[in-house]
């Protein structure tokens, strides 16, 4: 099963707990045992697993984030300006996959699975596809 998800991101720099909708869409496809995969086919955001207690995680990555890749630098050369974006696009990675058991995501207790806008706001999308197995 794959199911393509809407994303509306707000700022600019954006985590969205997504673990929600993603275990919808474990639901939906049946899967009691398995694998999900979750992928974002855009080059200025991508997926990560962390903590999803604390929104001072979600904080503190992004500030850390713009720390280590600044929006604006002398040395930048992409005509765009959101070379930052793409920096931090590819340090979180593109997709996640998660195991599945008795229909439920295998998560830490404390994780959740994000969807990092790094050139927002935007309207975006992510794909979750479900394997049995």
């Amino acid at each position: 099963m794959l199911k393509k998800l809407a994303i509306t991101t707000g700022s600019r720099d954006e985590m969205k707990d997504m673990t929600e909708e993603v275990q919808q869409v474990v639901n939906e496809s049946g899967v009691q045992s398995g694998v999900v995969y979750i992928y974002c086919a855009h080059t200025t955001a991508g997926i990560t697993i962390n903590e999803n207690a604390d929104p001072d995680v979600k904080h503190d990555m992004l500030m850390r984030w713009d720390e280590v890749y600044p929006w604006h630098h002398d040395k930048y050369r992409h005509v765009e300006g959101n070379t930052a974006a793409h920096l931090k696009a590819s340090t979180t990675g593109a997709s996640q996959m998660v195991i599945i058991e008795n229909g439920k995501l295998i998560l830490g207790t404390w994780q959740g699975i994000y969807f990092c806008e790094f050139d927002g706001p935007r309207q975006r999308h992510a794909y979750v596809k479900v394997i049995e197995g």
